[in-house]
């Protein structure tokens, strides 16, 4: 099933959201692909690249954030596990992956205990170089704010409140990947 279907599958009850996430999807492959193009030595998956980036944002529907039209039960953070979950049961464990990993620059065990998030207590840091690139390629654009992009260093500043180590890897990403 290609990735535009299984938004449908998910979203049919609910164009605005449906609507929201193709366009942040699609905004968030094209960007990856663009990256992958000017990258031929990094050997990227691009059609994997493609397929994950448009279905990592796939679990928001189960949260809840009514500015972006998510009227489920779960909190916001939880939006990349429960796509990973959603994923797996479509035999997509790739893509799963990439849901749960692409939240912030990642997630560590201690992140999590620290902060007391509602997490299951794990490492949820991108490893593979898709992984990396999709996370990288997802930070510049906001669901919330549909048609702004964010530059390098927007990015860098907004990613402050939540600790060094992410503003780090984010910056070691933009020279890899940029």
């Amino acid at each position: 099933m290609n990735p535009t279907d299984l938004i449908w599958k998910y979203y049919a009850d609910n164009e605005p959201l449906r609507e929201l996430l193709l366009l942040h999807s699609r905004q968030v492959a094209q960007r990856a692909l663009e990256i992958a193009g000017r990258h031929p030595e990094l050997h990227l998956d691009t059609a994997f690249v493609e397929q994950a980036a448009m279905l990592h944002d796939i679990g928001i529907f189960m949260t809840h954030a009514p500015g972006i039209h998510c009227h489920g039960e779960h909190p916001y953070l939880l939006h990349g596990y429960l796509g990973a979950q959603l994923m797996r049961q479509e035999g997509l464990h790739r893509v799963a992956r990439v849901c749960e990993r692409h939240t912030g620059t990642g997630l560590t065990a201690q992140n999590i205990i620290e902060q007391c998030l509602p997490l299951p207590v794990g490492d949820y840091r991108p490893e593979t170089i898709e992984e990396k690139l999709i996370c990288y390629a997802d930070k510049f654009f906001s669901k919330s704010h549909p048609k702004r992009v964010r530059s390098v260093a927007e990015t860098a500043r907004s990613l402050e409140k939540f600790g060094e180590e992410g503003v780090r890897t984010f910056l070691e990403w933009a020279e890899l990947f940029d």
